[in-house]
């Protein structure tokens, strides 16, 4: 098939492929600059990024800093297109997202939190709002608040199914009946939903389908379906450019299809990680002794969390597994080999390209 490019707002991909962004750390510079580089969209994590002993005191200022540092490094690599991903429940997320803009950065990727405030926030037309869904009633709510406030529409949705790795917008209910939630059943829905905004706005508002999309010929189904494009993110955590530890790469290559669990996070949803040494402790001590210096995260209740998810968090991407939370997605099984980020898109054109 001929392989579309992927069009958002003012961006255009030669790669249908968003690198979706994973917190904390594990999607830097490093790995976007490499994926945009290739000519798909590299997407840097704003969750996690400043120095743990100077947020103790500046927590705002020192994960703004970190954050301008990181899309620095990731423009002086590449002229390709760079996103920044963000969660609505950070404590510092307005802020966090205008250090974005005024870096030059034209996608901002807005998760975990209805985007209510976005388009009064990012009043430039020429940055593509993209909002992450799991649903057509999520997508229409959004699209109709914009269009009703701020006269605006999103430049495309980012439609999250109930495979993918982190945190997921659904419930436990649903996810115990995942096929229910399939992306081959959410796909019509979202784009039946966003149809009238579409016509409404006379434009496009590509739907880029994401959670266990693994090869090629995974995105050449989402886009037979409907999607433009797709978002991949557990794939890129196995790439030489992934800047997580050894460690943290080999508990994915060491992993069995039966170690991939649902969990319940401290931000009050719930995720997918691999069940380690952290996980198992957890089922027998049920609750560790934190102190939060931070305050990162408006929904975490610090007296009730049975564990810092930061700390767990920044212990993986350091190589401390033993006391870490290792998120993924369903298909992190598969992987089997460390590749570089031109080689794992090198792969899935040529898979797309023969299907």
């Amino acid at each position: 098939m001929k392989i579309p490019k992927l069009e958002i707002g003012s961006i255009t991909a030669d790669i249908p492929i968003v690198q979706g962004g994973m917190g904390v750390r594990v999607s830097l510079s490093s790995l976007a600059g490499a994926v945009a580089r290739e000519g798909a969209v590299g997407t840097i994590s704003s969750i996690g990024l400043g120095d743990p002993e100077a947020s103790k005191n500046e927590y705002e200022k020192a994960s703004r800093e970190a954050l301008e540092l990181e899309i620095r490094k990731a423009k002086s690599m590449t002229n390709g297109h760079l996103a920044v991903n963000f969660m609505g429940v950070l404590s510092n997320v307005d802020d966090l997202i205008l250090t974005a803009v005024r870096e030059g950065i034209k996608m901002i990727v807005y998760g975990a939190g209805l985007p209510a405030k976005l388009p009064g926030l990012v009043e430039d037309p020429s940055i593509n709002l993209v909002p992450i869904v799991s649903s057509g009633r999520v997508a229409e709510l959004i699209l109709r608040s914009w269009e009703k406030r701020f006269a605006r529409t999103a430049d495309a949705l980012i439609l999250e199914g109930p495979l993918a790795g982190g945190h997921l917008g659904f419930s436990l209910e649903q996810l115990r009946n995942i096929d229910d939630y399939s992306l081959e059943k959410l796909i019509p829905e979202i784009l039946e939903a966003v149809k009238p905004f579409e016509d409404r706005f006379r434009k496009k508002i590509p739907v880029i389908a994401g959670g266990g999309v693994y090869t090629g010929a995974d995105i050449a189904r989402m886009l037979s379906l409907g999607a433009s494009g797709v978002q991949m993110a557990t794939r890129f955590v196995c790439t030489e450019e992934c800047g997580v530890s050894r460690e943290f790469k080999q508990s994915y290559l060491d992993a069995k299809e039966e170690d991939i669990v649902i969990i319940k996070s401290p931000v009050g949803m719930p995720g997918r990680a691999i069940r380690n040494k952290f996980l198992k402790k957890l089922d027998v001590v049920d609750k560790l002794q934190i102190k939060c210096d931070y305050r990162c995260l408006t929904v975490c209740k610090v007296a009730e969390a049975k564990y810092c998810i930061a700390l767990a968090l920044v212990n993986s991407y350091k190589g401390d597994v033993d006391n870490g939370l290792i998120f993924c997605g369903q298909n992190a099984y598969r992987i089997n080999k460390i590749v570089t980020v031109k080689e794992l898109i090198a792969e899935l054109m040529s898979e797309l390209e023969s299907v």
